[in-house]
């Protein structure tokens, strides 16, 4: 890898030598009508509010202390009942308002599972142990898959031959759960004792007893701890967890809501040759995230963000986006996930909803009103035009975008009309850790960190998609500058320098000798 941050190999060619440019700074926007009509519709209260501030200082100003006085008295006076009621009234909803808000849900820290080198697979050890398996006659897929050299498989799937056990796959859950989170407990000196809610989500593999029993034993945690094993939810389920928890923390107070997000590869290998079930092989590798969350106001100093809002869209209800997703066996009985090819035009159409709810929540005025302008011109006025599509980079400052595969990632950058800065955390992550299922939005924001990227009151955006099918969303908002020399641990933390890269479209594997 060169110091200029693009990749090369002596035994790998491509079909696409000539790199893109890279962006390594924050893009800056650049003035037009579009800005300044939104800059106007932004401060429009104010350029209202200003003139009227002037006009009644203005008139003030012409009366003395002694005027004032007397005109207040005279009011008292005369409407001692309404001025009662009107104190009551504001009074009982100024209490209801305080007792029926949301409780503040903050992000004290997360930490991100790094694995072994010893467990680092490069697209020719997947090929080769592919082969000897008898399995994965498709390299094309591999060689568009974005993936890079450095990924990570577990030990029972690298073995020659490989190992698939129950056994195996509780110690590579148990590998990654506890990584990640000594790691976090580390960072945050929270002790286990105080943690009151426990949620992981796994959506594969799912033993008895169940992850979270096993976080339990480890750890010890306290006997009335509010405990949630998600299963089957496929790579949404990270921000489904995050929203129960949050959920949970309305209710529980003064706690603390650890959320662990893994998948298990070792027992959910797919040893046949359907092409509709090696596209999951190709992807999906070794990795795993844990999030602590807490209600307390005391800890907001030092938390690093702060949730708000959670979006969720599922479209279960349609038979096509129930399937497209699905578990089953192939025509030699081994089981695998197959995808359907109808799975890019699903997860727009589960996009296109959850962004319809999650915008009024977002986006500033003026974007809002362009979007009901051509609606109206659309669906009133019969016009024919295109439905206007919000600018979400006006809402959001860093999006972390499911790293669930090229295209997925393709495929949002066009649609939300992003740049290669704000897809680069995405493009990254995928390249360099592969899809590791609902814990892959966590890297991402750990590559922002590790950039130096995140402000205070930046906004971040995080949408992942799963099985079912599920569109999912969370913001957050920073509440401080991370520097990213005073992390203690990330795990992008000794390589950063090194990225961004450019990732060929198509990258061909080196032949074995």
């Amino acid at each position: 890898m060169t110091q200029n941050g693009t990749s090369c190999s002596v035994n790998n060619t491509t079909t696409d030598p000539v790199p893109t440019p890279i962006t390594r700074h924050r893009p800056r926007r650049h003035l037009s009508r579009k800005l300044l009509y939104h800059y106007l519709i932004s401060k429009f209260a104010y350029l209202i509010l200003v003139p009227l501030l002037a006009v009644a200082s203005l008139r003030l100003s012409n009366l003395t202390a002694d005027d004032l006085l007397a005109l207040i008295r005279d009011h008292l006076h005369n409407n001692v009942v309404s001025v009662t009621i009107s104190s009551t009234l504001v009074l009982v909803l100024s209490i209801i308002y305080l007792l029926r808000r949301p409780r503040p849900v903050y992000l004290l820290d997360f930490s991100c599972y790094k694995p072994e080198d010893s467990r680092k697979v490069t697209r020719e050890i997947f090929m080769e142990r592919s082969d000897l398996a008898g399995t994965f006659t498709e390299r094309k897929i591999l060689e568009r898959s974005g993936l890079g050299q450095d990924t990570y498989f577990p030990e029972a799937v690298l073995n020659v031959p490989p190992n698939p056990c129950m056994a195996e796959a509780r110690k590579e859950a148990e590998m990654v759960m506890f990584g990640a989170i000594d790691e976090l407990l580390a960072k945050t000196g929270v002790k286990p004792k105080d943690i009151g809610i426990l949620v992981v989500n796994c959506s594969l593999f799912c033993p008895t007893p169940s992850l979270s029993a096993m976080v339990v034993n480890h750890y010890k945690l306290r006997g009335n701890i509010s405990s949630y094993n998600l299963g089957g939810m496929g790579c949404s389920a990270g921000l489904i967890s995050v929203d129960l928890a949050r959920q949970l923390l309305q209710v529980h107070k003064n706690t603390y809501a650890l959320v662990v997000s893994m998948e298990n590869i070792t027992l959910n290998w797919y040893w046949g040759n359907d092409r509709s079930m090696l596209l999951s092989n190709c992807l999906f590798r070794m990795g795993g995230a844990a999030i602590l969350l807490t209600n307390r106001r005391s800890e907001r100093r030092r938390s690093k963000y702060q949730l708000v809002h959670t979006v969720r869209t599922h479209r279960g209800a349609d038979d096509r986006a129930y399937r497209c997703v699905f578990q089953e066996e192939d025509e030699t009985g081994r089981t695998g996930v197959a995808l359907s090819k109808d799975l890019m035009a699903i997860a727009g159409e589960a996009l296109r909803t959850n962004i319809t709810t999650l915008g009024p929540l977002v986006l500033p005025m003026s974007e809002q009103l362009l979007f009901l302008a051509t609606l109206a011109a659309k669906r009133i006025l019969r016009i024919k035009i295109k439905p206007y599509l919000p600018d979400f980079k006006m809402a959001f400052e860093h999006f972390c975008i499911h790293a669930g595969g090229r295209a997925v990632l393709d495929e949002l950058e066009k649609n939300l009309e992003l740049s290669d800065w704000h897809m680069e955390p995405s493009r990254m992550t995928l390249y360099r850790w592969g899809n590791t299922s609902s814990s892959s939005l966590w890297y991402e924001l750990a590559y922002s960190e590790a950039k130096g990227r995140i402000r205070k009151g930046d906004r971040t955006w995080q949408i992942a998609f799963g099985s079912g099918f599920k569109c999912n969303s969370a913001v957050w908002r920073s509440l401080r500058s991370i520097n990213p020399a005073k992390e203690k641990t990330n795990p992008w933390k000794d390589e950063i320098d090194n990225f961004p890269v450019h990732v060929p479209k198509v990258e061909a594997i080196a032949s074995r000798n």
